[in-house]
């Protein structure tokens, strides 16, 4: 493994690990927010263990994420240095403004956990509140930096030279809008179904199933909602990529040849060498509507583009693949938990319902995952859209090798340890929080 291959490949493990627990830090708060809630309106005590609960979880979660959260601020500087030299002083508004997001999540975490009995009901809610507002808050400002990779401004680019700097305009650029809100509803949705099945485990288990059940409507609820407002977001990202990123639009689609109107493109096989996609199921017209809202424009295709700044189609194409047939495996879920909640209620004691939450634990981080993957193998070669190749912006240090397998074996060891903590947390929740359920029975040892 080269050094340029060991730097991209250490990133891209980084940044897939980091993704889940922000993304948990960004969604879970606001879950307990509402089981907190309707503790304090209902005085039901279930509530407050669901609260209790979960706020021991993201305490977990939020002590994982800003150790990753740091090791990524590391390697920016440390595999990147061309590329934080330069872009340092543009885009780092955002990122100054989500450390101080961040230290406003930890004050208010700490508060939310040992306030209990100590401060005004409601201001002690409001306290776990902004737990989920300034950790949405931290997210959304990641996503305004990542955004104007893909789409620079603020800044003029002269002989070589980044002058005329503008960070207002640097971190609302173009793309900012469109990503951050994708990005979040994907946040709902991936968290949402990944508790909701959680708690569906346990209840097809038969452990404290007045506690999971509302814990498990709460979760699926939201994520529910989120998984049918996402291809809203899902086609104003593809409008704003196709304006933006051509070339981005074509790798996605696997679209070699400008076509007018295009096709749609569902699965396949992608050959690279002789351009083509084989065994695919073409919906004519749709490309062109997706992409500028109409069946009649054409769409260029990645041969429009110069070899050198075409991005690799193969895994871009399938991930895009995967992330769309997800999103739809999520939408029918979703559609029917809204029939079971009002409609065929009988359905909310069956256990095949619970079973399909189970099997959707992971969907929505697997989607999320491939999103990412379209965002960043999607932008390549560029690190700095149209502006500087990755190639450029590396490291000329020798060794990453040896760094890329180091910090996966911590991120493997550190998500491991995350795992036991949850779940030794899960198993303590009987003890903890249902002594006052009529089946309950302590555990005698």
């Amino acid at each position: 493994m080269n050094d340029f291959i060991a730097a991209r490949s250490q990133m891209a493990v980084s940044l897939g690990f980091h993704i889940i627990f922000s993304c948990i830090g960004m969604v879970m708060p606001f879950f307990m927010a509402i089981a907190h809630y309707k503790y304090l309106k209902t005085g039901d005590e279930v509530y407050k263990g669901l609260t209790k609960a979960w706020s021991k979880g993201i305490a977990i979660l939020f002590a994982t994420g800003a150790v990753s959260g740091t090791m990524l601020s590391f390697e920016l500087g440390l595999l990147w240095p061309e590329f934080m030299k330069h872009a340092g002083p543009i885009f780092g508004m955002p990122f100054s403004l989500e450390g101080t997001a961040f230290f406003v999540e930890a004050i208010a975490i700490g508060f939310f956990l040992y306030g209990w009995n100590k401060f005004n009901p409601w201001f002690h809610w409001l306290t776990g509140l902004l737990v989920g507002i300034s950790g949405l808050s931290s997210g959304i400002l990641v996503l305004a930096a990542n955004a104007w990779m893909n789409s620079p401004a603020g800044f003029d680019y002269i002989n070589g030279n980044y002058v005329n700097i503008d960070p207002v305009k640097a971190m609302f650029n173009d793309a900012w809008f469109s990503q951050a809100l994708h990005m979040i509803i994907a946040a709902f949705v991936a968290t949402g179904f990944a508790v909701a099945g959680l708690h569906a485990f346990m209840i097809l288990k038969k452990k404290n199933i007045e506690f999971h059940k509302k814990a498990f409507k709460i979760a699926a609820t939201c994520a529910c909602i989120a998984a049918l407002i996402q291809p809203i977001s899902g086609d104003i990202s593809a409008k704003d990529v196709s304006k933006r990123q051509p070339e981005k639009l074509a790798a996605m689609e696997a679209h070699f040849h400008t076509e007018a109107p295009a096709s749609f493109i569902l699965g396949g096989i992608v050959n690279e060498k002789e351009e083509r996609v084989d065994y695919a199921i073409k919906i004519p017209g749709l490309l062109s509507f997706l992409a500028y809202g109409n069946v009649k424009d054409p769409v260029k295709g990645i041969t429009d583009f110069p070899k050198e700044d075409r991005p690799p189609v193969a895994i871009t194409h399938y991930s895009f693949q995967i992330m769309i047939m997800l999103g739809v495996a999520l939408m029918i879920l979703a559609v029917i938990y809204i029939l079971a909640t009002f409609k065929t209620k009988t359905w909310l004691t069956k256990q095949w319902f619970y079973k399909l939450f189970v099997v959707a634990t992971p969907l929505g981080y697997i989607a999320l995952e491939a999103g990412w993957t379209v965002t960043e193998v999607g932008r390549q070669p560029w690190i700095i859209y149209k502006i500087m190749r990755t190639a450029d912006a590396v490291t000329p240090m020798p060794g990453i090798a040896y760094s890329f397998y180091l910090f996966t074996a911590i991120f493997i060891s550190l998500s491991a340890i995350v795992i036991f903590l949850l779940y030794r947390q899960m198993k303590m929740v009987p003890v903890l929080y249902d002594s006052t359920d009529k089946n309950y029975k302590p555990n005698k040892k």
